[in-house]
This record gives structure tokens, sequence and C-alpha cells, in this order.
């Protein structure tokens, strides 16, 4: 078993709309604004160490030296397409981030990724870039998509997903050790078609409505 550098984000209000996410009831829109508020939650625990430097500002009282984010803007990566519905909420409370997009999706025969889409931007070598995607399942896609973003010379990477499962862990800590893990859950297993059990089905069809 290869050791995963993986949080578990378990707050009692994320597992709280997780479990209203899962429930096959739930509409297409109270799943979307379910997810965004996860995102925001999540959010906190991921982007904790951002780093800081002091700046001179004035209050209305006095002169201060205050805290100020540092460095470039960071970069919210979406694997598309269902990796919007994250990256929407992460960019209610970081607007200015930049932001990339991986287009993949799973050949239904091989369950490997087929890319279709790839944009990022400028200076990824300066930057903490956070690539987002709802599911890590057979881990495939999100391989692939870390290697992309590593390829456009990203060396600080974060990959945050609302659901795991073992397999999808194990597939994503033996080809990128270096790239922490963040969910709201680990699931048990996938099932003979790679998707998650008990999971709560195709999120991207969940998102937009469609099958």
């Amino acid at each position: 078993m290869i050791k995963a550098d993986l949080t578990l984000i378990d707050h009692p209000l994320i597992q709280h709309k997780l479990t209203l996410m899962r429930d096959e009831n739930t509409a297409a829109a109270v799943f979307r604004q379910l997810l965004r508020e996860i995102a925001h939650l999540m959010a906190y625990e991921v982007l904790r160490d951002l780093p800081l430097d002091p700046v001179q500002i004035t209050t209305p009282l006095e002169t201060i030296q205050s805290p100020k984010l540092a460095g470039k803007k960071l970069c919210f990566i979406s694997i598309l397409r269902a990796g919007n519905g994250l990256l929407e909420g992460m960019l209610d409370l970081v607007p200015s981030a930049r932001v990339g997009h991986v287009g993949l999706y799973r050949d239904p025969e091989t369950l490997r990724p087929v890319e279709y889409y790839k944009k990022f931007p400028r200076a990824l070598e300066d930057r903490l870039c956070i690539v987002v995607d709802p599911m890590l399942a057979t881990g495939n896609s999100a391989v692939a998509a870390v290697q992309k973003v590593k390829g456009a010379g990203a060396k600080n990477i974060k990959f945050v997903c609302l659901l795991t499962a073992p397999e999808g862990v194990e597939v994503f800590a033996g080809a990128h050790p270096d790239v922490p893990i963040y969910t709201a859950s680990i699931d048990r297993q996938l099932n003979d078609h790679g998707y998650i059990l008990p999971g709560l089905g195709d999120a991207g069809d969940r998102i937009y409505g469609t099958k």
C-alpha cells in the first residue's frame, strides 16, 4: 500500500452538506449550491498556509503593519467539466486568483482519460496551483491533469476533491507523491464501471442536470 499525503476535511457542516448531495432526490440547483458551499469550507483548510507579508496601512486611528497575501496570485485549475463546481466556490473566497482548465473525458471502455482542452495562466512555476475535481475515482484523470500542470512549469501543487476511493488515492499517490490530496470523504470502493461507492453518481451530470 502506497502511503498518500492525504488530508480528510471532516467538518460537521461539510459532512451534513455532503449527505444532502448524495441523496438521489436532491435537485441540480440545490446540488450546485451545496457543492459551492462545501468548496468555501474546504478552501479554508486548503489555503491555511498561504504566505503573508507585512504591509503598512493607515486605519482611521493609526498607521500599522498588517499581513497581506504575498507573492504571485495563486491559480485554481479545474478539470472540466465537473471541476467547475468546486472552482466557483473557491473563486468566491479568492476572486483575484488566476484560473486554468484541463479538459478530459474518460473513455468508457478503457477508463483512461482523453484530453480535449488545456489552457493555463503564465508563470505557474511561481504560483501555488490548486487542481480541483469533485471525484478521485480511478485516479487516471487526476494523474493526467496534474502531469499537464507540472509540464507547464508548476512546482507547488495541491489536489482538492469532494470524494475519493482508496483505489484512486493509491494511483494518484503513486504517480504524484509530492502533491497532497484534500478530500471531504474517503468512500468504500469503486464499482466495475469505475464509479465511487457509495458515492453520489456522476458529479458533472448532477451539477448540470444532464445524463
